[in-house]
Parts: structure tokens; C-alpha cells; sequence
């Protein structure tokens, strides 16, 4: 991020919604976007949320690309699915959280067969299904992804912690805010802000 764009929110919101907490196991494909000059008192890796703000903007610029019906958000993590359903409803986007499956992207033959043009998953991970009919089906693929996941058959990386559930609202809630600002369907932050309040996009679980 250069320096003369500013944060999307504070770095303080980014901390308060724990973003920057990793895992304990790290990846050497995510290595690039750790602060390696810290771990927390846990052990746990700690992901530089300046990178994370800067691919926020990357991913909404990304998407915009795409007729937004044409987007797939997928979260089988039990903290994505709440904020990922409301991202995709937010932008027009399709979603599938919980189970996800098989052949969904890749059976022409099941009901629930569907054919978008890029997907976005919550976790690499625990989203492999998903995952793997994605690449199989030739479609890129953006991952909010953790400091112990792998890129391979990632084509556009957000880092930031995917498994917390104050972490994952703030992402999805901000992804949603950017997006909606590019359209110039929203005139300001404030707008979205009384709109949607970024508490309610957590999960309940």
C-alpha cells in the first residue's frame, strides 16, 4: 500500500477484529505476506494487514471484471458462511456455504450444477471441493488465506485470518463496501456503514 492511500479502516479496526492473527503453522507460500518480525505471545504467525488492506482493493478490482451473477462465494468454514452469504447478496454474486456438493461445477447432470465465471473461497482448505472442481473447470480462483495455507491453483491471494469470526465479517463486510463504491452504487463509507452495521455480519454460530 503506498503511502499516500490510506487504510481502508484504521489498522487499530483491522487488530480489534483480529485479521492479523495467524496460525501457529506457517506456509512458505504465505511467507511473503507475514510480519516476520513478530509472533504473538501464543506462537501464533502474525499476517501484515497492510497487505491484506491492499489486496482488498486488488480483489474488488478484480471481481469488478465479472458480471457479479457470474461470481461464486463458497464457505464450508462455519464463520464464513454468514458474511460470505451477505457479501454475495450484497454485490448480486451467487453463493454456496456449508456443504458443498460434489460435481456442483462439474456435472452438468445435477440439479445443483452451476456455471460461474470465477469463484471466491472463504479457506483453500476447507474449501478444497470447491476448490478442485474450480481449477478443474478452468475458472480463477480468489482465497482469503491464512498464514498456513498453500497457493497452489490460487490465482489471487487476500490474507487475513479465515478463521475467526470477527475477522471474516470485517473482510467480507469491507469487500462488500468496496465493491458497491466502485459500482458508484454508494456515494460514501458512512453510507454503507448506517446501512450495515459490521457486527451484524458475523457469524452466529
Amino acid at each position: 500500500m503506498s503511502e499516500s492511500t490510506s487504510p481502508l479502516v484504521s489498522l487499530d479496526m483491522y487488530q480489534l477484529h483480529a485479521v492479523h492473527i495467524g496460525t501457529n503453522q506457517k506456509s512458505a507460500d504465505m511467507k511473503q505476506f507475514l510480519d516476520t518480525m513478530q509472533n504473538d505471545s501464543n506462537g501464533l504467525h502474525i499476517i501484515d494487514v497492510n497487505q491484506t488492506d491492499s489486496r482488498i482493493r486488488v480483489v474488488t478490482n478484480f471481481l469488478a471484471n465479472y458480471d457479479p451473477s457470474r461470481v461464486l462465494v463458497v464457505s464450508a468454514r462455519q464463520y464464513g458462511q454468514r458474511p460470505a452469504r451477505k457479501f454475495a447478496q450484497a454485490i448480486g454474486a451467487k453463493h454456496i456455504v456449508g456443504r458443498f456438493i460434489p460435481g456442483t461445477l462439474t456435472n452438468p447432470r445435477l440439479r445443483t450444477y452451476i456455471e460461474p465465471e470465477v469463484i471466491m473461497v472463504t479457506d483453500p482448505a476447507a474449501d478444497s471441493q470447491a476448490l478442485s472442481e474450480a481449477v478443474k473447470s478452468g475458472l480463477p480462483v480468489v482465497a482469503i488465506c491464512d498464514a498456513n495455507n498453500r497457493l497452489r491453483n490460487v490465482d489471487l491471494a487476500l490474507p487475513a485470518n479465515n478463521k475467526g469470526r470477527r475477522s471474516l465479517a470485517l473482510v467480507y463486510w469491507l469487500l462488500a463496501r468496496e465493491t458497491l463504491k466502485l459500482r458508484g452504487t454508494l456515494k460514501s463509507d458512512l453510507e454503507f456503514e448506517l446501512a450495515e452495521n459490521v457486527d451484524d455480519w458475523e457469524s452466529t454460530f
